[in-house]
C-alpha cells in the first residue's frame, strides 16, 4: 500500500474549550481554535503562551485535560501522532525529523508498509514523490541524499512526507526560522499552492511581517488565554503586538555608523568543527568601540565555531585574535574575561548557565573569586546577595527569589541573568550569539535595548544572528558568513535583505554560485 496514502479530506477542525495543565502552570485555559480547508490560520504568542502545547494536542503528542476536538463536526480523540496522521493531520516540526544518510524516497517510505510485502517499492514511492513535487511546485528529487540538501530543500522533503501520508491539515511550527529570505519566498509559494489545492495550514511564527503577508486569519494567545482572532482584511501590526504582550513595543531607530577605536582584530582565522573538518575558513574582521557588527548567516555556516574561538572555548588551527592589541589567540577563557571580553552564548543552558544552580549562583559563575566578594577561601555572602539582588532588579529578571533554580525560569529571564552577569563586568568587547533566540517578544525587546545601551556606552559588540530584521534594526555594519567564509561586509544603510539573502546562500545577485563546497 506504499503508493501513498489517500488524503483524508477535512473541511473544518475545531478545538473547543481546550484545557491543559502542568504542575503549577495552566498552559491552555479553555482555548477555542479552528482551521478550515483552503486557508492559513496563523497562531501568534510569546514563549509560554500555549501555542506549541495547543498544537501538540491537535497532533496527538499530548492529551487535553478538558475540551474536545471535532473533525467536520465529529468528535476525535488522538492517543498518538499516528492517530492524528490517520485522521488527516500532519505536522512539520521546526527541527526536521529526517535521516541524513538516507535518500528522499527512503525517508518518505520509512515506517510505511510496502505494496510488495517484504520487497521494497522505492520506485513506486519515487514516482509519487515526483507527482507531488510537480503538483505543488516543491522541486524535490527522490534520489538525492538528505545530507546533501540545503535546509530549504529538507523542509520541502518534510512537506512531501506529510502530503504522501495523506495530510489534509498541516501544522507548520516556526517553518522560516532557519531559512534565507529567498527560501522563505519559495516556501510561501509552496504554502499558497497547498492552500489553493484545499489544504488547511496552521502557521506558527513570531515574525509579524510573515504572518501578515501569508495569513487568512490570525489568532493570538497570551499566558495560556485566547486573546482573539483577526481576519487578514483587518490585520494591524500594533494591535497584534498589544494582544501578544499587553502593551506597545518601543520603536528601535537605527543610527549612522561612527565607530571608535579598534577593540578586536581577527586575521585569517581557521577553526575546525567537532568532526575535525574546517568550518571557519580564513575569517578576517575588525570590531570597533561603540559599534554593533552583525554576522548574518543560516545556521551551520561556522558562526557558532567562530564565536567559540573568539571567547576561548575552541582553539583555532591558525590565524590571530587581538584584543586591544594583545594576542589572545590561545589565551584561556578566564584570561579573556579578565582582559575585558564577555559572551552571551548561543546555547544558554549548555554554555551560559548551570541549570541546577540557583539564580544567585549563576550570577557568580565567574566572579566568586573576585576580592570584592571573597577573602581568601571565605566568601562575603552578604555582599554577594546584595550584588545579585541589584542585578536582578536592574535587568528586570522575574524570579520568585535568588535561591530559585535557574531551570525554573523562562528562556527570556534566563537570558537576562546571563546578560546581567556578563555586562556587570563592564566589558570592552561583547560577543552576543543568537541573544534573542527562543525568547518571547517582550524579552527580545529588552535584550535589544540592552545591546544598544552597551554600544552607546562604548562597548564593541559582535552580534551573531539568523534574524535579518534584528540585524538591520541593531547593527551598524553587517557581514555575511557562508560555509565558513565572510562573503561580504556592508554598512547597514548600504545593503538590503535581498542582497544579504543571496550571499547567505553563497550566490551573487544573479543567482550564480560564488564559492565551491566547504573550505577547500
Amino acid at each position: 500500500m506504499n503508493s501513498a496514502v489517500e488524503r483524508v479530506h477535512i473541511s473544518h477542525v475545531e478545538m473547543k474549550e481546550i484545557v491543559k495543565t502542568f504542575p503549577g502552570v495552566m498552559a491552555c485555559n479553555h482555548i477555542d481554535f479552528d482551521i478550515r480547508s483552503g486557508e492559513v490560520h496563523s497562531l501568534l504568542g510569546e514563549n509560554g503562551a500555549g501555542k506549541s502545547t495547543l498544537m501538540k494536542m491537535l497532533y496527538g503528542m499530548l492529551r487535553p485535560d478538558g475540551g474536545e476536538i471535532l473533525l467536520d463536526g465529529r468528535r476525535a480523540v488522538f492517543h498518538s501522532p499516528a492517530d492524528a496522521i490517520s485522521a488527516g493531520i500532519g505536522m512539520i516540526h521546526q527541527h526536521f525529523m529526517l535521516v541524513p544518510t538516507m535518500t528522499v524516497a527512503q525517508n518518505v517510505a520509512l515506517g510505511q508498509p510496502s505494496s510488495r510485502g517484504f520487497m521494497l517499492d522505492l520506485d513506486v514511492v519515487s514516482d509519487k514523490i515526483r507527482k507531488l513535487s510537480a503538483e505543488y511546485g516543491l522541486r524535490v528529487n527522490p534520489d538525492d541524499l538528505v545530507s546533501y540538501l540545503s535546509v530549504g530543500e529538507q523542509q520541502r522533503v518534510e512537506i512531501i512526507k506529510a502530503l504522501y501520508l495523506g495530510a489534509s491539515i498541516i501544522i507548520l511550527d516556526e517553518p522560516t526560522a532557519v531559512l534565507t529570505p529567498q527560501e522563505v519566498d519559495d516556501l510561501f509559494v509552496v504554502l499558497r499552492n497547498l492552500v489553493a489545492e484545499g489544504h488547511g495550514l496552521v502557521f506558527i511564527s513570531h515574525k509579524l511581517h510573515e504572518v501578515t503577508t501569508l495569513s487568512t486569519r490570525v489568532s493570538v494567545l497570551r499566558d495560556g488565554h485566547f486573546m482573539g482572532t483577526r481576519d487578514a482584511s483587518c490585520l494591524d501590526r500594533d494591535e497584534l503586538v498589544r494582544m501578544m504582550v499587553g502593551r506597545e513595543l518601543k520603536e528601535i531607530t537605527p543610527r549612522g555608523y561612527s565607530g571608535g577605536a579598534e577593540r578586536l582584530k581577527v586575521r585569517d582565522l581557521h577553526v575546525q568543527g567537532d568532526r575535525g573538518t574546517e568550518v571557519v575558513c580564513g575569517v578576517t574582521i575588525d570590531l570597533h568601540a561603540g559599534e554593533i557588527l552583525g554576522i548574518a548567516g543560516v545556521a551551520g555556516n561556522g558562526q557558532r565555531e567562530l564565536a567559540e574561538a573568539l571567547i576561548g572555548v575552541r582553539v583555532p588551527t591558525s590565524g590571530t585574535i587581538l584584543l586591544e592589541d594583545a594576542d589572545i589567540t590561545t589565551a584561556k577563557l578566564n584570561n579573556r574575561i579578565n582582559a575585558g571580553m564577555a559572551m552571551i552564548p548561543e546555547e544558554r543552558m549548555q554554555d551560559g548557565a548551570i541549570k541546577d544552580f540557583s539564580v544567585q549562583e549563576n550570577v557568580f559563575l565567574h566572579d566568586h573569586s573576585d576580592p570584592e566578594f571573597s577573602a581568601g577561601i571565605f566568601l562575603r555572602f552578604k555582599k554577594m546577595e546584595a550584588h545579585a539582588r541589584r542585578l536582578i532588579q536592574d535587568f528586570k529578571v522575574k524570579t520568585p527569589n535568588l535561591d530559585t533554580p535557574i531551570r525554573n525560569l523562562s528562556g527570556g529571564n534566563i537570558q537576562k541573568v546571563i546578560m546581567a552577569r556578563e555586562l556587570s563586568r563592564k566589558p570592552s568587547v561583547l560577543i552576543a550569539s543568537q541573544p534573542t533566540r527562543g525568547v518571547d517578544i517582550g524579552a527580545s525587546e529588552y535584550i535589544r535595548e540592552r545591546l544598544l545601551l552597551q554600544r552607546d556606552n562604548g562597548t564593541a559588540v559582535l552580534l551573531i544572528s539568523e534574524d535579518l530584521d534584528e540585524l538591520f534594526s541593531l547593527s551598524d555594519r553587517i557581514a555575511v558568513m557562508y560555509e565558513g567564509r565572510i562573503m561580504g561586509l556592508f554598512n547597514r544603510e548600504d545593503t538590503d535583505v535581498q542582497t544579504l539573502g543571496f550571499l547567505m546562500a553563497g550566490l551573487d545577485p544573479k543567482g550564480e554560485s560564488l564559492v565551491g563546497p566547504g573550505c577547500e
